[in-house]
């Protein structure tokens, strides 16, 4: 047998119960998903996922800087010549879904 440790975290009960109803549904008990989230950290010598703030409502023009709003018009030709393009009807609901305006 494997040389083991046991873990021990408090979390949210909520939170457990509705992990757990998943992984069951995958067929992975709890024990494995933690050991496949650890196997996973040191394999990729850090968190295994985007760790950021959630993205706030956009920044006004005025109050961005010349370089700023240079940097967003170059990532809208680089769009546009790569055939990323959206109607306007595409551009209000992606808005509505990501900033809730």
């Amino acid at each position: 047998m494997a040389n083991t440790t046991a873990v021990y975290a408090r979390i949210d009960t909520g939170l457990k119960e509705s992990a757990e109803k998943i992984l069951a549904q995958l067929g992975i008990t709890p024990s494995s998903a933690i050991q496949m989230l650890y196997s996973q950290i040191v394999l990729q010598k850090g968190i295994p996922f985007d760790l950021h703030l959630p993205m706030q409502k956009p920044t006004a023009i005025g109050d961005m800087k010349r370089e700023e709003i240079n940097a967003e018009i170059a990532k809208g030709i680089e769009s546009v010549n790569a055939g990323r393009t959206y109607s306007v009807d595409e551009a209000d609901r992606e808005l509505a879904q990501e900033f809730g305006i």
